[in-house]
């Protein structure tokens, strides 16, 4: 039939898509040795905005104060909590006198806006160079400040770093977002490689605080209360001014949701932060979602109804062949290799989530910043 002989070219027109995503992009990253920076001592300002996060300052802050590195201090946002946020950071300052506390107060052109905190916090940050990560974050050694400020330079002034989620044994949910933080990583990595950085996220991420004035701090979407990572990576990085750290040293580990409806909220928030992408981003990202969809799609279809099904099953082992090599090879690099025998159900759950959330994104807007 005609209308299964267009399905059937179309298939391999999404497979030679496909293709070249992975083995012309991904493989960037995934083939990548970890960049060597020279050590640097120069003093650093730690940046940690936190709203309603007291229990985890009290467990993951002492994995930040105990950096090893020679000069930095540790500036704490509290951004107007209403738990025991502002008692903890006080309790560690008096421990730590390199603590420096922000106390934000909600006001009404900006309420609620976690931008307008941090820009309050690198305002008082007494330091040049900036590393930011969360509340509910921890890096995974003491050398992760060493790590990150060893990329900066004179012209590297961006520096994007890795930011996993702690697993959780025999949690569906927690390997499925595991997963999409691996595939994410692969890609704004890889294209930062190629001189194409496009975001980053809040987890693990240095700037200099001259880059964050120049580019007007969060202004150009201050009316977005998400967005403070990947928009601000979005609009000022470029070829020249990004590095990327993928050490393991440099890695940070946060704690995953641990429901569908708290991780499905997460997520259309940063689909809806993606929409004020650079055009061309938004084009080469809808492009691989799209060619992902259809690669099932018509896979499913092709063969239910056999038609070609040798050559189809031929392309669809191939194909596997090359995403799980490629993907195979971040995990390793991220430390992720449990997710490797369940990537083609992982991969068809997460479209699945993702045409939900599209769906659900178009129907009302998501709640932001807690």
């Amino acid at each position: 039939m005609l209308i299964f002989d267009i399905l059937f070219y179309s298939f391999i027109v999404v497979i030679i898509v496909q293709a070249f995503y992975y083995l012309g992009i991904f493989q960037k990253f995934s083939f990548s040795k970890a960049p060597k920076g020279s050590p640097k001592s120069f003093p650093v300002s730690v940046i940690i905005c936190a709203k309603n996060e007291a229990q985890n300052l009290r467990e993951f802050l002492p994995s930040i104060l105990q950096q090893d590195y020679p000069n930095f201090e540790v500036v704490l946002i509290n951004d107007s909590s209403n738990d025991d946020t502002l008692e903890v950071m006080e309790t560690f300052k008096t421990t730590y006198d390199f603590i420096k506390i922000v106390d934000v107060k909600n006001v009404e052109a900006f309420w609620g806006n976690k931008k307008y905190a941090l820009t309050l916090g690198i305002k008082a940050a007494k330091n040049k160079h900036l590393l930011f990560t969360d509340a509910d974050c921890k890096p995974v050694s003491n050398q992760w400040i060493t790590e990150m400020c060893s990329q900066f330079s004179d012209s590297k002034t961006i520096v994007i770093g890795y930011g996993g989620y702690q697993k959780i044994k025999g949690s569906l949910l927690n390997k499925l977002i595991r997963y999409e933080t691996l595939l994410t990583a692969t890609q704004y990595l890889s294209y930062a490689k190629i001189g194409i950085p496009y975001m980053a996220v809040g987890r693990n991420l240095a700037y200099k605080s001259d880059t964050f004035y120049e580019a007007r701090g969060f202004m150009s979407h201050i009316d977005l209360n998400s967005g403070d990572d990947d928009l601000f990576v979005n609009e000022i990085a470029t070829s020249d001014n990004t590095a990327v750290c993928t050490s393991p040293d440099s890695f940070t580990l946060s704690k995953p949701k641990t429901t569908f409806s708290s991780w499905i909220l997460q997520k259309r928030r940063h689909v809806s932060t993606a929409q004020r992408y650079k055009t061309e981003h938004k084009i080469a990202l809808g492009l691989f979602y799209v060619s992902q969809f259809l690669f099932w799609l018509l896979a499913i279809l092709l063969l239910s109804f056999q038609h070609e099904w040798i050559v189809v099953t031929c392309l669809v082992g191939l194909r596997f062949v090359i995403t799980s090599t490629i993907l195979g090879l971040s995990a390793k690099k991220l430390n992720e290799t449990d997710l490797i025998v369940l990537f083609p159900f992982l991969e068809l759950f997460l479209i699945v989530a993702q045409f939900f959330i599209f769906i659900k994104n178009l129907i009302a807007k998501p709640h932001h910043w807690k």
